[in-house]
């Protein structure tokens, strides 16, 4: 059982992991030994979240998530398969506790009177540069 916060716990077997060789430290360790780890979390089928989490989720894992809706985390940095899938799980804890945050909604605001004005000065300003590069404006 991991706890993600205080209100939100998940069940171990929610996850599924698989070892796989990795490249990086390990010697000739590293061609004989799975080190590293992928975790698999079907976000989709989870009961343990609620659908707006599942959805801020999917949007931040982006490319991590497949069209199945099972995002896939992978953790190749140590020598030892225990340390990698400890790895995993703090990336994928660390990701679930981003995603339980709701954004701030969006309040519209308008340009002030002065930062219009200053934007077609600058506006003027270029084009007066532009302007005074032009051939007709040498011969006048």
């Amino acid at each position: 059982m991991f706890q993600i916060t205080p209100s939100l716990h998940m069940d171990e077997r929610e996850l599924l992991f698989e070892f796989i060789r990795a490249s990086g430290p390990g010697g000739q360790n590293v061609n004989k030994v799975a080190t590293a780890v992928q975790l698999r979390f079907d976000i989709t089928n989870s009961p343990s979240l609620a659908s707006d989490v599942k959805g801020r989720l999917v949007q931040l894992a982006g490319k991590r998530v497949n069209s199945d809706g099972v995002l896939l985390i992978e953790a190749r940095r140590f020598r030892t398969q225990e340390a990698n899938r400890e790895g995993a799980v703090q990336k994928f804890i660390e990701l679930l506790r981003r995603s339980l945050v709701p954004p701030k909604p969006r309040r519209k605001t308008r340009p002030s009177a002065a930062s219009r004005e200053k934007r077609l000065q600058g506006k003027k300003r270029k084009g007066e540069v532009k302007r005074t590069r032009s051939k007709s404006y040498e011969m006048e």
